[in-house]
């Protein structure tokens, strides 16, 4: 018999998990013989998307005019002109609804293309935050991996609202709120 000790550090560890299984909230999942259902949230996949243009603005500004990020600056502006497009396609066609049907081929594009440019997105900043080296401050580089850190989180608590990875499998070092909060997305 295994007994299960409780630390402040088991606690906290379970608290990704936890995070993440207050997101899936956001979503019903219904199974009728054969077919499951996904029903995602619009304002959620919305807000998913805005923390990433915001994520893109701040590392925009983070890198500033330095030289030798400029490579990335432009990679950065790119991920985020497609993930906007990818918003406005969504929001465009979600028009009022509340909810969505996400096992729609249509709406699986749509909502799949938004997860794959802030993943995109991701990779991009983390290229230049692996790049910055001495060519800015500690506290810059501090502030891009505080801002990556959170667009992880949303990359993570997407791809398990979607059925697309275990939350546990990909556990995340801030909540949910906490990332959303950091990106500027107020819920």
């Amino acid at each position: 018999m295994t007994i299960l000790t409780l630390s402040r550090r088991n606690i906290l560890r379970g608290v990704p998990v936890l995070a993440g299984a207050a997101v899936l909230g956001a979503c019903t999942v219904t199974t009728s013989g054969s077919t499951t259902t996904i029903t995602l949230n619009v304002a959620k996949v919305e807000a998913y998307a805005q923390a990433g243009l915001n994520a893109a603005a701040t590392v925009t500004s983070l890198i500033g005019s330095t030289a030798v990020l400029a490579p990335y600056a432009t990679q950065i502006a790119a991920a985020e002109a497609a993930l906007s497009a990818a918003l406005q396609a969504f929001s465009t066609a979600a028009g009022s609804s509340i909810t969505i049907e996400y096992d729609s081929s249509t709406w699986t594009t749509r909502v799949d293309s938004i997860l794959s440019a802030i993943e995109t997105l991701a990779t991009v900043v983390a290229n230049a935050i692996a790049a910055m080296g001495s060519a800015v401050s500690t506290a810059v580089q501090s502030n891009a991996q505080t801002v990556l850190s959170a667009l992880k989180t949303v990359v993570s608590v997407f791809t398990a609202l979607l059925g697309t990875t275990s939350v546990a499998a990909t556990p995340s070092s801030m909540s949910e709120a906490q990332a959303l909060r950091t990106l500027g997305v107020a819920r």
